[in-house]
């Protein structure tokens, strides 16, 4: 397998989504919602493996690989995240308001 050199070094994610769907999208959209999801449970499985006792190159590997699959999903739904984490998180804490979240540690912020 090749690799493009030229990819850029910092990635946004409206730029990852983008890409991401340029590269994959008509493969994902007949593959459908539901298996590209069993995808992502996979690729958390290694994420957790390689969490476990990978080395430092496996583990990075593994954060991409969730996170191309979980901006898959939004492409196949089309949900655009750079709206989606702005409108949940760019305000603050969804649970407390703040920008240093002051939740207890019994709840999920």
């Amino acid at each position: 397998m090749t690799q493009n050199n030229d990819a850029p070094a910092n990635i946004s994610i409206r730029g990852l989504q983008n890409l991401i769907r340029e590269m994959y999208f008509e493969k994902d959209s007949q593959r459908g919602t539901a298996g590209t999801f069993m995808w992502l449970m996979e690729e958390i499985g290694e994420l957790s493996t390689a969490l476990r006792s990978g080395t430092p190159e496996e583990i990075r590997g593994e954060f991409a690989d969730v996170i191309a699959w979980l901006v898959t999903i939004a492409n196949i739904v089309d949900c655009d995240l750079t709206a989606a984490l702005a409108e949940k998180y760019g305000g603050g804490c969804p649970g407390c308001g703040q920008f240093v979240c002051e939740c207890s540690d019994a709840e999920k912020p």
